[in-house]
């Protein structure tokens, strides 16, 4: 371990492709005509669907700042040559936020109906849009508090994000330990920092959805979907980086580790969904129980398909040890749960928005699409900006020989 700073491959410069960027410009394209379809043609289904891919794809980019931070304060080795991955999705976050800017502004100026606890009166028992259950939630669901909470938990991601990457890339020049120390110390105060805003924006943003329900696993849930999408995005990416001839010291070994957590983490994912869905219907309490009957009654068919393509489909393909060391299997299985987390979202947002009127179409497909092709640019401008090989990191021997029994 003393000698592994020692260890100094040469840098590795992405440049990504033409057709790269087309793809990627043409993705967007997509996405454009799909919001504009949406607004003139159906602003509720518009609006839904704008919360639904602001949140999936702010979740990756917070998972990636999330993954340097577990990796950082666990001292992995393992990880380290490809670490500009999560480091160039978490510059996601800014652009998220832009869109999620958007959405505040639409709560505060009642540009949509996608929260039912911000209808004015609602608290008021003298008006006829009181409502008693929420009026007792209203000292935490008001629209000035949500604002303020928004406003704090997303300045305490981005000043972690940014101090994570800036010591990161500082690393490169100085060498050493420091930036490694510095960074670590900053992970172990995220880590926690992370789990109460996460609950809290779970709660804020997905939960309120559905204002009368509550679970006290909710944020857990929420936090296993958006966890395994970001592994499987990161494999992905890593995949296709291999394949284009870059990440040179990318081993099956490292590919192996992926595909354990991808494999574990859907299982995680599935118990918690199992856990919040026998509690609620043992307990059969009305106003719990209507969560998921609206979702089997409206939406039967994919709630079925939800736990095929996120459990049995991963949880079989990533079983051997082998499948986890095949790149084309394990390319497949990152697509799959990248899809399947974005169906399970929508599951978990159109029942209390737009209820039985919910439906999956151009507007749908093409805003993912859109988003997609985003998410992709500030990815593929995140890799393309500094050397892909963190070439000084003091762990990137332990790196480049690292073996899976």
């Amino acid at each position: 371990m003393g000698h592994h700073h020692e260890f100094h491959p040469a840098p590795e410069q992405f440049k990504p492709s033409d057709s790269l960027r087309r793809i990627l410009m043409g993705m967007m394209g997509v996405g454009v005509l799909a919001i504009a379809f949406g607004l003139f043609t159906n602003p509720d289904r518009f609006w839904a669907n704008f919360l639904l891919n602001n949140w999936y794809f702010m979740g990756l980019g917070l998972m990636g700042t999330l993954f340097l931070a577990i990796q950082s304060a666990s001292n992995a080795g393992w990880s380290a040559g490809f670490k500009r991955i999560p480091e160039a999705m978490a510059g996601y976050l800014p652009v998220a936020y832009v869109g999620m800017g958007v959405l505040l502004l639409a709560l505060i100026f009642h540009w949509n109906h996608l929260y039912h606890w911000a209808v004015e009166g609602i608290a008021d028992p003298s008006s006829h849009h009181y409502d008693e259950i929420i009026a007792e939630k209203v000292a935490y669901l008001n629209v000035p508090f949500m604002v303020g909470r928004v406003l704090v938990i997303f300045a305490l991601w981005y000043l972690f994000t940014r101090a994570m990457r800036r010591n990161s890339l500082l690393e490169d020049e100085i060498g050493g330990v420091k930036m490694l120390k510095r960074n670590k110390t900053i992970s172990v105060i995220f880590l926690p920092v992370f789990a109460v805003s996460w609950a809290m924006s779970s709660w804020d943003w997905l939960m309120s959805l559905d204002a009368h329900w509550y679970s006290t696993i909710f944020w857990v849930y929420q936090f296993a979907a958006s966890w395994v999408t970001a592994i499987s995005v990161i494999t992905l990416t890593v995949i296709l980086l291999r394949r284009a001839g870059y990440l040179k010291m990318v081993t099956d070994n490292h590919l192996h580790d992926l595909g354990k957590f991808m494999f574990a983490f859907s299982i995680f994912w599935t118990y918690i969904w199992i856990s919040q869905y026998l509690l609620i219907f043992y307990a059969n309490i009305p106003e719990e129980t209507i969560y998921f009957q609206e979702r089997f009654e409206h939406f039967e068919f994919l709630f079925l398909f939800n736990i095929v393509i996120n459990f049995l489909t991963p949880f079989f393909l990533l079983m051997t040890r082998g499948s986890k060391r095949n790149d084309g299997l394990m390319l497949s299985v990152a697509l799959v749960i990248i899809i399947g987390k974005w169906i399970d979202l929508y599951l978990g947002i159109m029942p209390g928005t737009l209820g039985a009127k919910a439906g999956i179409g151009f507007i749908e497909i093409g805003m993912f699409i859109g988003f997609a092709g985003l998410f992709g640019w500030v990815l593929v401008k995140g890799l393309s900006a500094v050397s892909l090989v963190p070439a000084k990191h003091p762990f990137l021997k332990e790196f480049a020989h690292h073996e899976v029994l």
